[in-house]
Parts: C-alpha cells; sequence; structure tokens
C-alpha cells in the first residue's frame, strides 16, 4: 500500500544468523531457514513477530475509515458514531482477511509470501469526492464500487505483466506525489480541530496545535533514534503519547466504549447497493495503479530479503489478492485494500519471510474487527492527535514519490510531461468550479488529482516519442 511507506536499501541479508529485532528470547534462525516463507519458526517467534506487523501497519489502516466518514460527515462530531465504528472495524477484519488470502492462498489468489494487506490511501482521492457532505447514505455507491473495481481488479491480475510498460516510474511517481499532496490538507485540519470546530473560536487553537506536535514530536523521535519495535510503531507510540496529554488536559471520554458491545458480526451490504458510474470508473482505474504498488512489494520481498527475483505466479498472485480482498470488503461495507509497504520494510528488518508470522497478525487482525469496543476506543482519540499521525503519514507518501522519481532521466521531455500533467491535475483539484458544467461523473474524475495526473502522464508518455540521441540512440528513462 501507500500507507507509511519505507525505504528499502536493496540489500539481501547477509549470511550470518538472523536475530535482528527479533524479541529476546525467541530464539534465531540460519539464513536459509528465514528466507523461506514456508519455514514456521515457532510460536513464540511467530506470535510476537506477527504483532509487530500489525503495529507497524494498525493506524495506517484505521485511517482511511476516519477520513471517509469525517468526509461524509458522520466521523468526529456527529451525534451518532456507530456508522464510523463499524468501517473501523471493518478496516481491521477484511485488511485480516485480505491478508489472509495473501499469506495462505485462496485459489490463483495470494502469493504465498508474507504481505500485510491494508485499507489503501490510494483511493482516498476517488471516494472522498464520492461521498462528500452526503451522510452514510452515500456509503453505498462507494462500498459498491470497492465491490465492481476489485472483480476488475482481479480480473486485471492475470494481464498485470502487459501493463507494466505504461506505468514507469515518472507516471507511478507522479501518482504517489498526488496522493500525498491531495491528502495533506486533511492533516492540517485535523490538527487544528477537524470539520466540527470550523467556524469556531476553538479552530487551530494553541491547545490543539499542541496536541498534534506532541505526537509528530514522539513520532519523529521515534523513528530517528528509537531501536526495533519503538521504531516499527512510531507512529502508533505518538498517538498513545498524544492520547496521553490529551486524557491529562481532560479532552478524552470514554463514553462510547461504554456504549459498545463486545462482539460484532459484519453485514452484507451494511451500507446498500447503489451504482455510481462515476464511482465505479474512479475504482477500475485506481486498480491499474494499486497493481502495480503489490508488484513493488513482491519485488522488494523476494529481491530483498530472499534475494531471488519474484516468480510471475507470486506477482499474479498478489495483484489477485488484491482484487479479491477488495471485492469482499466491499460486500461488506469496506474499502479497498491492498499490500502495505511498511511491513516489507519490516521485513528487511528483520530478515524473517515466513508468511506463517503474518497470517498470525492477521488472525490477531480479525479478531480485533470482531470487537466493537476497540473501534470504540479508536474514535475516543481526540481528532488533533490524530491529525499529527496523519500529518506524518501523509508527509511519508510525499516523500516515498520524491524517492520514486529519483529514479528518472529527467530530459526535457519527462520535464515537460510531468510539468504538464502536475498543472492540470492540481490546478482541477484546487479549483474544481472551472469544470462545473461538465457532468457529474467527469467532474469527480477530473478533480480526484490522482487520476487525471496519472491519465496525462500515461498518454503523454506514450505518444511523445524520445529524442534522437546524438549518437543514435534515444536516452534512457
Amino acid at each position: 500500500m501507500i500507507g507509511s511507506p519505507v525505504a528499502l536499501d536493496g540489500a539481501p541479508p547477509d549470511d550470518r544468523l538472523i536475530s535482528a529485532v527479533i524479541p529476546h528470547g525467541t530464539g534465531i534462525l540460519s539464513p536459509d531457514q528465514a528466507r523461506d516463507p514456508d519455514f514456521f519458526p515457532g510460536f513464540a517467534m511467530a506470535i510476537p513477530l506477527g504483532i509487530q506487523h500489525v503495529l507497524a501497519m494498525f493506524v495506517s489502516n484505521m485511517t482511511p475509515a476516519i477520513i471517509v466518514a469525517g468526509a461524509a460527515r458522520f466521523g468526529y462530531g456527529s451525534k451518532d458514531p456507530s456508522e464510523m465504528i463499524y468501517l473501523i472495524q471493518m478496516a481491521m477484519l477484511f485488511a485480516g482477511v485480505a491478508t489472509l488470502i495473501q499469506t495462505i492462498g485462496l485459489g490463483p489468489a495470494g502469493a504465498r509470501l508474507p504481505i500485510v494487506q491494508g485499507t489503501s490511501f490510494a483511493f482516498l482521492p476517488i471516494m472522498i469526492p464520492i461521498v462528500a457532505g452526503r451522510g452514510p447514505a452515500a456509503m453505498a455507491a462507494l462500498t459498491t464500487a470497492a465491490l465492481c473495481g476489485g472483480l476488475f481488479h482481479t480480473c486485471l491480475s492475470f494481464f498485470v505483466g502487459r501493463i507494466r510498460f505504461a506505468l514507469p516510474p515518472m507516471v507511478v511517481g507522479l501518482v504517489v506525489l498526488m496522493i500525498g499532496v491531495s491528502l495533506m490538507r486533511i492533516g492540517v485540519e485535523y490538527a487544528a480541530g477537524g470539520v466540527p470546530a470550523q467556524g469556531t473560536a476553538a479552530y487551530g487553537t494553541g491547545e490543539s496545535w499542541l496536541l498534534a506536535g506532541i505526537v509528530v514530536a514522539v513520532t519523529l523521535g521515534l523513528s530517528f533514534y528509537g531501536r526495533g519495535i519503538w521504531s516499527t510503531a512510531a507512529v502508533l507510540i505518538g498517538l498513545i503519547a498524544g492520547y496521553a496529554a490529551a486524557a491529562v488536559m481532560g479532552k478524552v471520554s470514554l463514553a462510547p466504549v461504554g456504549a459498545a458491545g463486545w462482539f460484532m458480526l459484519p453485514k452484507p451490504f451494511h451500507f446498500g447497493f447503489a451504482i455510481s458510474i462515476s464511482a465505479i470508473a474512479g475504482f477500475c482505474l485506481m486498480g491499474f495503479i494499486s497493481a502495480i504498488e503489490s508488484i513493488g512489494a513482491v519485488s522488494a520481498i523476494c529481491e530483498g530479503t530472499a534475494g531471488r527475483p519474484a516468480t510471475d505466479r507470486e506477482l499474479i498472485g498478489a495483484t489477485c489478492a488484491d482484487g479479491v480482498g477488495t471485492a469482499i470488503a466491499g460486500v461488506f461495507g469496506a474499502m479497498p485494500n491492498t499490500s502495505f509497504s511498511q511491513n516489507v520494510g519490516l521485513i528487511a528488518i528483520t530478515g524473517v519471510m515466513s508468511r506463517h508470522i503474518v497470517t498470525i497478525g492477521a488472525v490477531f487482525l480479525m479478531l480485533c474487527g470482531l470487537a466493537p469496543k476497540i473501534g470504540a476506543a479508536i474514535i475516543t482519540i481526540p481528532i488533533e492527535v490524530l491529525g499529527g499521525g496523519v500529518i506524518v503519514m501523509f508527509g511519508m507518501v510525499a516523500s516515498a514519490a520524491l524517492a520514486i522519481l529519483s529514479e528518472v532521466a529527467w530530459t526535457q521531455r519527462n520535464m515537460l510531461i510531468f510539468g504538464v500533467a502536475l498543472s492540470v491535475s492540481l490546478g482541477l483539484e484546487l479549483e474544481p468550479a472551472t469544470i462545473g458544467h461538465l457532468p457529474e461523473t467527469l467532474r469527480i474524475l477530473l478533480t480526484s488529482g490522482v487520476l487525471p495526473a496519472a491519465l496525462i502522464a500515461v498518454i503523454l508518455n506514450l505518444i511523445v516519442p524520445h529524442p534522437i540521441a546524438a549518437a543514435g540512440r534515444a536516452p534512457s528513462g
């Protein structure tokens, strides 16, 4: 996923016994055991490492649900938080289900590798305009689109090798950059008090920025100076620190936890079923980007940890699992799933490639998703505290884009293609009224930022020829 990407150095672990970032007392593995996805290291090692994977992705996984609920106006500040709690629960439950499909497999779906799935940030620029200000009723179109988009993504997985040529680093980097830029406003808005506080004296107070600042400061401190789980779960620990400060300031209420039940089963088509052409088109088009994300995750795991290239079976299985997981999630009112890059980074750090470890983490996620009190506890986090975490996460998305774009050969041709795509897409997102005369479907797609950037860059990259170099060769990139 494009969640909180972690840079990888691409180097396989050396032939020493693997013990880095493995909890004390759980033992060590030989290099061959550590690189074998089918090896089970025993519960003493697998359980803590599985939970470590959950901690690494937990905040990124639940944040899209909170953002979509807020955009639809049934999030923070609403009279009835039950629908937001349901979204959070489904995010956990179906991240676990999709992860199990990846690690265990379901027919052709699943890479049978330690790939952690989670709710995708990439779809947020599409989802927010669909539900903006429309309440829970708008979720029917969104979740139906997730179902249709997931089925399209599943079919696309069998042809994924043939579309890679259309998505070079320049296009992928531009799309990731647009995702980060499109969402940065949300982080600052939350840190200032969120939509409920807008237009009041409470919006943007020093108290709000203090809470957000505590989260950012603790997260950065642990990321730079922490080791092991302290660094891996830096965002989560930063949120806990901000939550503690908010509790001391009297800004935390546990009433939702007391009102929530202990157990809940997902309900098919919880939000209903509604066809929206713009939503379905947006989800299907974003499936191309999500497929390339999964290819990158599988390649990073196989080349960076196992020291071998990914097989076609693994690449097809991973992207197919993305689609199947998203389609199943859509049926039960959840949002699209994709592979999470921060967990790929965690595998590179530990050097342990066992898929069974991630399976244990998936089971833990599913158990959390069936307990509404956990979702209720999450919504007691003050929005300013969440804003601090979101600022860090979306900043990391943009940083990951710059890392991808560093691979591009910045010829005049590539600079013009990138510049035109960025200028048009960002301009339309900032000034949506300029195309107010177009049908709703086109307005939603063209003002998302991500889709016009991808379409313009892909088309121009395919039709604009490379200049011929003096030696008779086209420059690379």
